[in-house]
């Protein structure tokens, strides 16, 4: 079997990994930064993120994001870190398989994709906002592309094995 060619910037496939690649490096930094909140005063530490990103410490915004914070458990913030980090590597697999043009990494993505827009549906139908609706139409084009690409190839192998 050939190899598959090099992947093209131009090819919608590069689009999805580099999604997902993007998508592993944000989870990877927000579930460092849960972790790193293990070991601080978590309102605190908070108010300090707001100041360094130039934003006023005690605006309505970052005092709703402290009151839930605080609120969690350690065990619950271990956990939320640990969901998040897994969450990163899974993504990452996923772009990465998918630059490689693996058809494991297709079928791989296809599935967890899928397997979240029912929560996402959910989510912009309870909070809608731009971000949500943009995350939710990418993800949906993303599975939709990925499910017409490996049935074209699956079709196109059986008319190779046919002749």
């Amino acid at each position: 079997m050939p190899a598959a060619p090099a992947p093209s910037r131009r090819d919608p496939i590069f689009l999805v990994a580099a999604f997902k690649l993007v998508h592993a490096v944000l989870l990877l930094a927000l579930a460092a930064s849960v972790h790193h909140l293990l070991r601080k005063d978590v309102a605190q530490t908070v108010r300090h993120w707001a100041m360094a990103l130039r934003a006023d410490p005690h605006d309505r915004i970052v005092e709703s994001v402290v009151g839930r914070v605080s609120g969690l458990s350690h065990e619950r913030m271990e956990a939320v870190s640990l969901a998040l980090f897994l969450y990163a590597a899974m993504y990452a697999v996923e772009g990465v398989g998918l630059a490689l043009r693996k058809r494991w990494a297709e079928w791989m993505t296809v599935a967890t994709t899928a397997l979240l827009l029912p929560l996402e549906i959910h989510e912009v139908l309870r909070r809608p906002g731009p971000i949500r609706i943009a995350v939710l139409i990418a993800n949906a084009l993303v599975v939709v592309y990925l499910v017409v690409r490996l049935l074209r190839r699956r079709r196109s192998n059986r008319a190779v094995d046919n002749r």
